[in-house]
């Protein structure tokens, strides 16, 4: 008996963050299924950093892409998820965004500085200020082991900044209230800021912040991973990123 070709196809689900992160999954699914007769993708979209992880774990999802692997290592350590993280998608720079001032030198001391509240990106962004001289971290922080920083870290801080930790996705809000706000990039676009061009310092791309493609440990020879990451890292997909983000968003691969 023939089985029509659709009956035959098998439908990946893959979550992603809104934003850059779903705009470019729109372009890689469209390189994978083009390549790769017999798969579709469907895209499913969150607007927080926890459920993609939560659903992938529990089996709600074949793969997520919206994480670095600081991230994923973290949230492997504190909830026991299964995960396992493979290639390298995109970087989106970290950046520290003001309405009222212009340069990182121009904050003045005791200002409230909006940072992100989960472990891996607060530690990211209190990294990117030591990096700019603003604040000095106690010995032995490492993004990519999980050993984070919290503000309790800080040795110094000469201007005696106050940080306010808050959701990721809750920061461009913040804009208005606070002195000044460390956003990540898919938030960050989301809101019409690019860090390229709006930040007060940013990330470059050097950065280990490089974001994966994460499955659950028991797919990870899964026949279909391989040529995923490898329709993520196509020309078409590195021209997108170009041509879309202007900057905003890098390429990490």
């Amino acid at each position: 008996m023939h089985v029509p070709a659709r009956a035959q196809e098998k439908v990946l689900k893959v979550g992603v963050t809104s934003g850059p992160h779903a705009q470019i999954f729109e372009a890689a699914k469209r390189v994978f299924e083009r390549d790769n007769p017999g798969y579709k993708i469907k895209i499913i979209e969150f607007n927080d950093y926890i459920q993609p992880n939560a659903a992938l774990d529990a089996g709600e999802l074949d793969a997520n892409s919206y994480q670095h692997r600081p991230f994923l290592n973290a949230q492997i350590k504190a909830r026991g998820y299964k995960l396992y993280g493979v290639g390298k998608t995109m970087i989106g720079p970290m950046a520290i965004y003001s309405k009222k001032y212009r340069k990182l030198e121009d904050i003045p001391a005791g200002a409230k500085i909006g940072i992100p509240n989960d472990p891996a990106n607060e530690s990211r962004v209190l990294l990117l200020l030591q990096k700019h001289g603003a604040i000095k971290l106690r010995a032995g922080i490492d993004a990519l082991t999980g050993t984070n920083a919290t503000p309790i870290d800080i040795v110094d801080n000469p201007k005696k900044w106050k940080f306010v930790e808050i959701d990721a996705g809750q920061l461009p809000r913040t804009l208005d209230d606070l002195d000044a706000s460390a956003i990540n990039a898919d938030f960050a676009s989301k809101a019409g800021l690019n860090p390229a061009r709006d930040s007060l310092v940013v990330e470059n791309g050097d950065s280990p912040y490089a974001c994966l493609i994460a499955v659950r440990e028991k797919d990870k020879e899964q026949p279909w991973l391989p040529k995923l990451v490898q329709a993520y890292q196509s020309d078409e997909v590195k021209r997108f990123v170009e041509t879309e983000f202007k900057g905003g968003i890098l390429a990490a691969w």
